[in-house]
This record gives C-alpha cells, structure tokens and sequence, in this order.
C-alpha cells in the first residue's frame, strides 16, 4: 500500500516534539511509499508564519514524493461537492475534494485528521486513515 498524507495529519508530524507521534505514524506507514499531493504543498507553505519558517518547508518537501493533482480533478471535484450538497452535506474545505480525487485516482489510502475526507467517502471509494495527534 502506499499513502498520501494530507496537511491536516502532516501538521500533527511537524508539531511532534516528544517523538510519540512520529512513533505512530512510523508504525502506521510501517516503511510503505508515502506521497504528498501539490496541494498540501501549497498548504503548508501557505500556513508559513515567517521566511525562516517557510526556507524550513521548503527543505522539507524538496525530499518528498509530490503528486501533481491530475487534470481531470477539477471537473471531477466539483461534481463531489455537487453530489454531496445534493445530500445535504457543506464541506469545510471544498478543496479537500481535489486530495481525495488523486488519492483515489492513484490508488493510495489517505492518511488525514480532517472530517470532511470522511463525508467525501461517503460518496467516493477513498480508502481513510484518521491519524490524530493523540490516540
């Protein structure tokens, strides 16, 4: 199996200062290929408080595999939300669809902490992982 790792559990791994989480998700990923989508790229360094911060990011995903969000995301993403608000389910973030949609896509489970991959399965075969901070 290989995973893609969205923002919202990456964040719990780069706040870690004890070594318990890493620990975790060390056992979780248990070595298999791990990959990020460019939009938790963008994300993260999006969330960059200052320069130092942002070098620091940087660094850290130049050693990442990185997917790029295929082409056809855009449209397929869009008719998630759609199909999802036919329901009666509002996403927080409908960006969310575009992770899901190349996790899904490329075959890879996602490892997240976000409730709104949740309501996309609901609609979607994505294969979940919820990575929280704490168990």
């Amino acid at each position: 199996m290989t995973f893609l790792v969205d923002t919202s559990a990456l964040i719990h791994l780069l706040r870690d200062k004890t070594g318990r989480v890493a620990e975790r998700y060390d056992q979780l990923v248990k070595g298999a290929p791990v990959a990020l989508s460019r939009m938790t790229e963008f994300e993260l360094l999006n969330g960059a408080r200052d320069e130092k911060e942002l070098s620091r990011l940087r660094k850290l995903l130049a050693g990442e595999t990185l997917i790029d969000i295929p082409a056809t995301a855009w449209n397929e993403s869009a008719q998630i939300v759609f199909d999802l608000r036919r329901r009666g389910t509002t996403l927080m973030n409908v960006f969310d669809c575009l992770i899901a949609y190349t996790a899904i896509q490329h075959d890879l489970e996602l490892i997240h902490d976000d409730t709104d991959f949740e309501r996309i399965a609901e609609v979607r075969p994505l294969q979940l992982h919820r990575f929280r901070s704490k168990k």
